[in-house]
């Protein structure tokens, strides 16, 4: 029987990207990434829980995370989960469990400090590698709405652009 082994993360970035470069010229994108929750306790108090994530990405996609994304910037991001292994300085053996990501998108508006852009599909300019204009491109009446239909989820067939 295959396992399934998929993510979806909806969060902050915490740091700037670091960007490095295979001898090959392929770009690997690292930063981390928090997502929280609200809950209520059992005295009836909103508690909030943060988790940190290690987020990897290659080729395009870390090119474009290394140019886009600042600390702040909220992004949704899918892929999978790695465990790699590792020997620290004083010689034990250590574990950190990655998210290498498969498919990256910028959310936010271009120009209010988070570093994020209206991106929708693969590598935020659907998979072609531009992002879309700022949302200052766009005429009053023709400002892009996101729709259930834009979410990351459904198939890029039913991508559509609402008009109130």
């Amino acid at each position: 029987m295959a396992g399934v082994n998929h993510v979806f993360l909806l969060g902050n970035v915490g740091q700037d990207p670091e960007m490095r470069y295979t001898p090959s010229g392929t770009a690997i994108a690292n930063f981390s990434l928090a997502t929280s929750e609200r809950y209520k306790d059992r005295e009836g108090n909103v508690q909030e829980r943060t988790e940190w994530h290690r987020v990897t990405l290659f080729g395009r996609q870390a090119e474009i995370a290394g140019e886009y994304l600042r600390k702040g910037s909220q992004v949704h991001v899918e892929g999978r989960l790695r465990t790699e292994k590792y020997t620290d300085k004083e010689g034990m053996e250590r574990h950190v469990t990655k998210i290498i990501g498969d498919r990256l998108q910028l959310l936010g508006r271009k120009g209010n400090g988070d570093g994020g852009a209206l991106g929708q599909g693969r590598g935020a300019g659907g998979g072609d590698g531009h992002l879309p204009p700022a949302e200052d491109a766009y005429p009053d009446d023709d400002i892009p709405f996101a729709t259930r239909a834009d979410t990351p989820f459904q198939p890029r067939g039913l991508l559509r652009r609402v008009r109130f």
